[in-house]
């Protein structure tokens, strides 16, 4: 609402500018300022709940994707109990449940619970499970949006040869979808058989993939038939697997987990959740920011330091790391304890810092370059309390240079110029130190013009 009330303003002082005679009349400032339509307090909000969400799912990751691996398992048992099960007959499933497997000609496996007499569909629960094991693994190993990973097609899969050894690295082509920018990612042997088991299930036995169409709720177009790696069997068809059936999928892997966070409230992870999992993991493991930024297909680092959920834990590790490393870099002999003489000559530096004017800062071991003339030096320190010093020395160079001028002597002109500029240069900071360090006499504090009366009440009592 401030950001239309302050556009409103903005218009009709553009269109004053345009036709004075019609809308100056109605010009005037803006009644709500900068500050008011700043979002900085809500993207800080927004920062730190993301952050909040990322350190509490993060360490939960491991579990979930041990729960999505046994539910697969168990799902496929299930389902292959369930078929070799004749109908009318009861069998158990991998978790001790008594199914009864119902009869009828259908290629989907459905049984019956005898204690609770709801149906069963096994062969959409073995599927379910399934998909939710295939995303989580996918997600989590490329840190890819969900549109992105949706859009992998059999084509996406790209062989790259090394320049150097000559090695062929199979690599993961991303289709452009928020930034229209396509980028490669390097399949790890984890992510190589989520993929090929993907591709297993989708061909069924066929010589190549099916090929479908995919609708974009987003841009509400539906593609050209291609082998999207995410589709799944629907009725006498196959079909491209919509985005709402992964959260459905998703959604059911995490209440059969149990797992449950903080105040014992069941977790819930989205999609985009295993993206800022992926940065945050991969910056607290080293891998640059620049690098990260380029693997999740951001077009700056801050974007991509944005996701990250960085704790001044992770970063006093990080830091000793890195002065570890450095210090592995440089030879040993720096490190190695000082001699006697060495620590004699480091206080005698030290020592002989002391000058007339101040205090040299020159570094240790390092010889003085102006040759001792610290009027000129500009590692001096002038002290202020040598300031009538420095007026007397600079006293004498004006009548060093007036005798100069009048004898002549131009070199000796020039240097005396240059020790004058220097000497003003010392004295003005002289004068700035003494300025910053006086003392001001506040005087003390009188109460009598704002205490209460003293003065007895004879009405009051007091």
């Amino acid at each position: 609402m401030f950001a239309w009330v302050r556009a409103f303003y903005q218009y009709l002082a553009r269109w004053a500018a345009d036709e004075p005679a019609r809308w100056g009349l109605w010009v005037a400032p803006c009644p709500i300022c900068d500050s008011d339509t700043d979002h900085g307090k809500v993207r800080l909000r927004r920062k730190a709940a993301m952050d909040q969400r990322t350190g509490t799912l993060l360490p939960a990751l491991p579990a979930l994707v041990r729960a999505v691996e046994r539910q697969l398992k168990d799902a496929e048992r299930c389902l292959a109990a369930g078929r070799e099960t004749p109908a009318a007959a009861t069998f158990i499933t991998p978790a001790g449940e008594t199914l009864l497997r119902r009869a009828g000609v259908s290629t989907r496996v459905y049984a019956d619970d005898p204690t609770t007499g709801r149906r069963r569909d096994l062969t959409m629960e073995e599927e379910r499970a399934f998909w939710a094991w295939a995303i989580v693994e996918v997600l989590r190993h490329t840190g890819m949006r969900i549109e992105e990973a949706l859009e992998l097609t059999h084509h996406s899969f790209v062989a790259y040869q090394l320049p150097t050894t000559g090695e062929i690295v199979p690599m993961l082509q991303v289709a452009p979808s928020k930034l229209d920018q396509e980028r490669l990612l390097l399949v790890s042997p984890e992510l190589g058989e989520v993929l090929t088991a993907v591709i297993h299930r989708v061909r069924r036995g066929q010589a190549a993939m099916p090929l479908v169409s995919a609708y974009d709720t987003l841009e509400r177009l539906s593609s050209a038939p291609m082998p999207f790696l995410f589709q799944r069997r629907y009725g006498p068809e196959n079909r491209a697997i919509p985005r709402n059936y992964i959260y459905t999928c998703l959604g059911d892997a995490l209440v059969a987990s149990g797992l449950t966070g903080p105040g014992d409230m069941p977790l819930r992870y989205t999609p985009h959740d295993f993206r800022r999992i992926f940065v945050t993991d991969a910056l607290r493991t080293g891998l640059p920011p620049h690098i990260a930024a380029r693997i999740c297909g951001h077009r700056t680092v801050d974007t991509t330091l944005g996701y990250a959920a960085i704790y001044p834990e992770d970063v006093i590790n990080h830091h000793r790391a890195f002065v570890a490393r450095r210090r592995s870099l440089r030879p040993g002999e720096e490190y190695r304890e000082p001699t006697a003489q060495e620590w004699q000559d480091f206080l005698a530096h030290f020592e002989l810092r002391k000058v007339a004017l101040g205090t040299c800062a020159r570094d240790l071991g390092t010889p003085c370059v102006h040759e001792h003339a610290c009027i000129r030096c500009p590692v001096l320190r002038p002290d202020p309390e040598q300031m009538p010093r420095l007026e007397e020395i600079r006293a004498n160079l004006v009548d060093r240079f007036q005798e100069a001028k009048e004898q002549g002597w131009l070199g000796e002109v020039a240097a005396i110029e240059a020790s004058l500029a220097a000497a003003e240069q010392k004295l003005t900071a002289m004068r700035d130190v003494s300025a910053r360090h006086t003392t001001l006499h506040l005087g003390m504090p009188d109460f009598r013009t704002s205490a209460g009366r003293l003065t007895s009440d004879p009405a009051s009592g007091y």
